[in-house]
């Protein structure tokens, strides 16, 4: 990823990760993220109207920068490019789809979870990795050991996957995550029922935390 996405991603802190049902959500749920001081998204490919949701998003709230998640195939790294997203996230290490991207100009962040993955991303010359699912492998202590041998190399990581504002702070904390995935600031069934007030406020506390711990990066 170039500097002029991995800084902000650090100023920022948290990647707000949504799953848009209703087409017509996403520009409402952008716009309340926004007014809580997130101004990352990730989108997840896990709906049909998920590209239809970047396309509005891009239009209508272009103070955000929106890229594209569960990016499976070399196809989908093409149709997320030509939407234009501004970057892609995989759940996996699946060396075909970094490759392509990687040769299409995307700039993309492979999922991670062991030592043997982190090998094949630095392999696709990859330095910003997603660590998927973070609680569940282990959380923050693993985290640590698994990325420890690679460090040197400048390797940085966003966790993502069962955390929550409560574990937000000791992970915004250590100095080898980039950013957090934060599906906690936008739940689909929030969206679903279209609480924007409550997106707002969960984008308020997770940007005040970030303020408080990046000391006012945010």
């Amino acid at each position: 990823m170039p500097d002029n996405l991995t800084n902000p991603l650090h100023q920022t802190g948290v990647v707000a990760v949504l799953v848009i049902d209703v087409a017509e959500d996403a520009v409402p749920t952008a716009r309340a993220l926004l007014e809580g001081g997130i101004k990352c998204i990730e989108l997840t490919l896990r709906t049909p109207v998920a590209m239809e949701a970047l396309r509005r998003i891009l239009a209508e709230v272009p103070e955000v920068t929106v890229g594209m998640g569960t990016v499976l195939t070399p196809a989908q790294v093409h149709e997320v490019r030509s939407a234009g997203a501004a970057f892609g996230v995989a759940p996996g290490m699946n060396p075909r789809v970094v490759a392509e991207a990687r040769h299409i100009g995307l700039p993309f962040a492979p999922g991670v979870c062991t030592p043997s993955d982190i090998e094949l991303a630095l392999e696709q010359e990859c330095r910003i990795l997603k660590f998927f699912p973070a609680q569940a492998s282990g959380g923050l202590t693993y985290l640590r050991s698994v990325a420890a041998p690679f460090l040197h190399l400048g390797v940085k990581f966003i966790p993502l996957g069962g955390i929550d504002i409560e574990e937000a702070g000791a992970y915004l904390r250590e100095p080898c995550v980039q950013a957090l995935g934060g599906s906690w600031l936008a739940p689909r069934a929030w969206i679903s029922r279209r609480d924007w007030a409550g997106i707002t406020a969960n984008a308020k506390a997770a940007t005040a935390l970030v303020a408080r711990v990046r000391g006012g990066l945010a």
